[in-house]
Formats: structure tokens, sequence, C-alpha cells
């Protein structure tokens, strides 16, 4: 273990132009890096917990909270303090009060893809996937509903895109393009191996690593499952791939423990892929878009 602060986790981010780790903490409503940037806190309060997020092109961090998007712009080096409050971009789904945004992350094109989850007690396959660009605003996937949308990963030459629903036992994949925001071909890419998918993240060697009822899952590019990865204090949250080569994997606890794989296990691993920015000012080329 790391460090642990807070009181949940749920999304683990690689900030690539700050080095560090960010996260939020869904039930402290606060904002996390490790290590913290120079002159910076470790920890920010925002006024709207947030559970998933994306670095942006401009410096800021895109959100999503509750039922909205919204755009954090980060203190800068010495400025005080004070609570985050987020410029509200979009309400998701505004006629239907059970769902809350639930998974999401970049494409490689620049694009935020993410899904909704049905919070309401009869978990009801009323959850949808989505693309938002300010390019094209906000357009829905033809996926099939779910109960809570999550394991949102994409291949490293961004055709292929994984998801699964929370409530199902299975992953699934389909062939996506992003400039139309089309998707075809949906086809199971591996039953899961312990109930309850979770985060997802695929690796430069096309290898997908899944959260699997706290438990940590790797995958090879063809579906089998080659390794499980569990914590002993605490169930696994989310995962991530950072630092300088991005060759270090770190696991997020659902209990706000940050963990890294001990050297045997990280020894002869694949990098992982830069996270792309989520393209919110101007254009940019696709060199730019990886954070």
């Amino acid at each position: 273990m790391l460090i642990r602060v807070g009181q949940a986790g749920c999304s683990l981010r690689w900030d690539a132009a700050r080095q560090c780790w960010r996260w939020p903490d869904p039930v402290g409503s606060q904002l996390y890096a490790w290590p913290a940037p120079p002159a910076m806190p470790s920890g920010s309060r925002m006024l709207e917990s947030a559970c998933v997020m994306a670095s942006c092109s401009s410096g800021r961090l895109l959100v999503g909270q509750g039922k909205r998007l919204g755009m954090l712009t980060l203190p800068q080096p010495g400025q005080p303090s004070r609570p985050l409050q987020a410029q509200v971009l979009i309400t998701i789904d505004a006629a239907e009060p059970r769902t809350r945004i639930s998974d999401g992350c970049a494409d490689r094109d620049g694009n935020f893809v993410f899904g909704t989850a049905n919070a309401a007690q009869d978990q009801r396959p009323i959850g949808s996937f989505y693309q938002y660009s300010q390019r094209h605003g906000l357009r829905r996937l033809a996926l099939p509903a779910v109960a809570g949308a999550t394991s949102i990963a994409f291949s490293p030459d961004g055709r292929r895109m994984y998801f699964a629903d929370a409530a199902r036992g299975a992953i699934l994949h389909c062939d996506y393009d992003a400039e139309r925001a089309k998707v075809s071909g949906t086809k199971t890419f591996s039953e899961l191996l312990a109930p309850g998918a979770g985060a997802a993240v695929v690796d430069s060697a096309g290898q997908l690593w899944s959260v699997q009822g706290g438990v940590l899952v790797q995958y090879d590019a063809s579906g089998h499952a080659l390794r499980q990865i569990a914590l002993a204090r605490e169930a696994v949250a989310s995962v991530c791939f950072g630092g300088a080569g991005l060759d270090q994997l770190l696991m997020l606890g659902a209990q706000g423990g940050l963990y890294g794989l001990p050297p045997d296990l990280a020894k002869g691993q694949a990098a992982g892929l830069a996270d792309t920015l989520f393209i919110d000012c101007g254009s940019a080329s696709s060199s730019e878009l990886r954070a």
C-alpha cells in the first residue's frame, strides 16, 4: 500500500501533465492526488462529489457528478485551497430520476465515452452508453440497455470498445467508429470470473485488466484469463497505468487505499497506454491528445 486517504475509491487516472495519480472520493467529496504536485495539496474538496473523470487538453478535468458532466479548473501551484465547483456542461437523461453516470473514459480520438446506471433498488436495465464531445454534443451509442454501465475501455487502435453491465456476467466488445459515434458487431469478450464487473483498462499489448467482484483479472487480447490479483485489506475499485514510462500499474481500493504491484508480479509486464485527453478547447493534433 502506497497511501490511504478518504473514505472510498472509484475512478483512478494518471495525470501526465502534473505527473501524479488522481482519484475522487465519492463519499467525502474530495479529489486526491499522489504524489502531490509541488506547492499543491494532496486533496481538494469538491462542492459536489464525482465518480468519473478525464484530463482535458486545456489542463482542466472533465468530471461526472450524478447526472451531469462538468468541468473543473484545478488550482495553480501556490494558490490557496478552496472548494472546487464544476462548470456544468450537460445534464444526462434529465427526465429519468433513477439514473446516474457510472463509468467513463476518453476514447482514442478525444471524445468522452460514458454510461449510466440505475441507482434505484429495482435495478431495471435503464442505463445507456453515450459519447460526448464539444464538436458533436451528446450522442447515444446503440448498445443494449443496462442496469449499470461499466468496464468502458478501448483497444490500442481505438476501433474496439469494451463494456459491461455491472449486473450481468460477461464483458462485451464491439466495433467502434469514434467520428460517427457508431457501434456494431457486439460480441462476448469473456465471461466474468467473479460477480460484478467494474473498471477496466487496456495495456499496450492489447490485454484487458478488469475489476470483477473486487478482484483484478488480467486477460489476453483474445479474452483468455491469465491471472487474478486480490488485495489483502480491501476490494479493488479501479486500476490505472501511469508513471514516466507508463510502466506502473496501480490499484485503488474501495476504502481509499492506493496499491502498487509487487516487483515479482510487475516483472515483464507490458506498459500501459497514455490516456487520451478530452478535447475541450480549439483543435488538437493526435500527438497532443496523448496525456
